[in-house]
């Protein structure tokens, strides 16, 4: 049966995106969860452009990944250096990464504008590039930038850096429409010409959304025979973005009957979607396709009418196939399966217990109005569930915190204090801290008053805090959503607190964070038992 690998290029050409940052950290957890996916290949980045990337591909070496391959990303060698000699390649075979992914020149313009050599000098830096890198690469991908406009410019020399990079040892040709400016047919009648002139060469498509046609560019590339399909989650990336994986994925696995992921991966599918945009802080597109809010939203009566009789009369698929569901606008009916399902992911049983099902999406529901959301804070739901089973345990009680922030002149920065008091069995813990700003302060603070009877809180960090200001009253009147990112020697988790005062949303996620990490290692000690 044929099959389509997915390259999922997020933590490298998605961050070059506006306003779409990721911590190294973030990047981590997100290559961890496009494994459980199971993307086929994982882009870290450009290893010789940042040192970000460089410390992404050291510490991604320290897990054991079930699906993905990890490529590093890089050029051809520099046109006044050898191959030998660029530190660009260099980098790149220093992350010791099973796939290693470089672009060279497909348009003339670019040879003579922008790298000003010769055509000729064009093909020796590919051909170069590829020859080093080829004995030492377990997988090598050629990706030629700008094909399809270089094919349309001058047919023949484009088709010669192919020619030039299948000689030199790439294992797949992927064809790339970098300026997102051309259509289906182009791509479909290129690709013929490509196949009759190299037959054997499998090709892959890379292509960009300024047309708004990256997913059917790439559709119709799949469709042509290309068996590899790069792509980002939720189609981030620079200028329009590129071609969106969350659409891509269930068009070819569900709609043309390539099995690529798994039906159970599959699934999965809604909740990676929201966990990337979470941990970017930026708002999803509750109209995205297949995933958003709205993809699967019911509202005129006829069609709810309809849809209630039988569903395929106003939805393409089953929205549980892509771990969506049906919402009915006027009086949301559905919801208890999904949450057996994430329930049974905590390893919490509720098949036979209905009510309580019940009760958690109700709480659920409450809770979203109100503006929490829990595809990246799975912690704080993991907490509400147990409390829901009656399992909920309060490690220690708040008896009262303040917290100062003062700045004493012009040029000095604020200093936060935090005096909080906490219950903790029979016993009332006293005490202040100071921190960077007011929610490292109030942490700070915390952290010591627990600390002393529950010493494996020391090995707890903070790793990340986003703050969201919701939708509603304007200024400062506004709610905010903070989610707070910990993590200890051998897990990460996210927590998420909603308030009009940005200090007790963070107080919220806070208290998540801590109960989080006792409940779990009680967890884990039972497990043991």
């Amino acid at each position: 049966m044929r099959e389509v690998k997915f390259y999922d290029t997020t933590l490298r050409d998605g961050t070059q995106a506006e306003d779409f940052v990721l911590s190294l950290q973030d990047k981590l957890r997100i290559a961890l969860k496009l494994d459980d996916l199971g993307i086929h290949y994982i882009e870290g980045g450009w290893p010789g452009s940042n040192p970000k990337d460089a410390a992404f591909f050291k510490e991604i070496r320290n897990y054991t990944l079930k699906n993905a391959q990890i490529a590093s990303f890089g050029s051809t060698h520099h046109p006044t250096k050898t191959a030998e000699t660029d530190p660009n390649l260099k980098a790149l075979l220093s992350t010791r990464t099973p796939v290693v992914t470089i672009f060279g020149k497909s348009w003339l313009v670019h040879v003579r504008d922008a790298l000003h050599i010769t055509p000729e000098r064009n093909l020796e830096l590919i051909a170069g590039s590829l020859r080093y890198l080829r004995p030492q690469a377990k997988t090598l991908f050629y990706d030629a930038e700008h094909f399809f406009d270089g094919f349309k410019d001058n047919a023949e020399y484009a088709l010669a850096t192919l020619q030039t990079a299948l000689e030199a040892g790439a294992d797949c040709l992927i064809l790339c429409d970098t300026n997102g400016g051309n259509l289906p047919a182009t791509i479909q009648q290129t690709m013929k010409v490509v196949k009759e002139r190299l037959p054997d060469a499998p090709l892959g498509i890379h292509a960009h959304n300024d047309s708004e046609l990256a997913v059917a560019n790439s559709i119709a590339a799949v469709e042509m025979g290309a068996v590899q399909v790069q792509g980002t989650i939720n189609g981030v990336g620079e200028r329009c973005g590129n071609a969106n994986l969350i659409s891509i994925i269930p068009t070819l696995c569900l709609k043309m009957g390539i099995p690529s992921l798994a039906p159970e991966n599959l699934r999965n599918l809604r909740r990676v979607s929201r966990f990337v945009l979470e941990l970017a802080n930026v708002t999803p597109n509750r109209y995205q396709p297949y995933v958003g809010r709205s993809a699967f939203a019911h509202k005129g009566g006829i069609h709810i009418s309809a849809v209630e009789k039988n569903p395929l009369t106003y939805e393409h698929i089953d929205p549980e196939l892509v771990g969506n569901r049906r919402r009915i606008l006027v009086s949301d009916l559905s919801g208890r399966a999904a949450i057996k399902r994430k329930a049974k992911d905590f390893g919490i049983d509720l098949s036979k217990q209905d009510p309580v099902a019940l009760q958690i999406l109700e709480d659920v529901k409450d809770l979203e109005n109100r503006g929490f959301q829990f595809e990246a804070a799975e912690a704080s739901l993991e907490l509400l569930i147990n409390r829901a089973m009656g399992r909920g345990k309060r490690y220690f009680e708040l008896v009262g915190f303040r917290v100062v922030d003062q700045k004493l002149n012009e040029n000095d920065d604020p200093v936060a204090e935090a005096t909080i008091r906490v219950k903790v069995g029979g016993n009332i813990e006293h005490t202040a801290a100071l921190g960077n700003g007011p929610v490292n302060a109030l942490d700070n603070a915390l952290r010591k008053a627990l600390e002393k009877f529950y010493p494996q809180l020391k090995e707890m960090e903070l790793s990340d805090y986003k703050v969201r200001v919701l939708p509603g009253r304007d200024g400062t009147a506004a709610k905010v959503r903070v989610l707070i990112e910990s993590q200890d020697s051998s897990d990460q988790w996210g927590t998420v607190g909603v308030s009009h005062d940005i200090l007790e949303a963070s107080w919220q996620s806070l208290v998540d964070s801590i109960n989080y990490k006792m409940y779990k290692d009680e967890k884990q000690k039972s497990a043991k038992c």
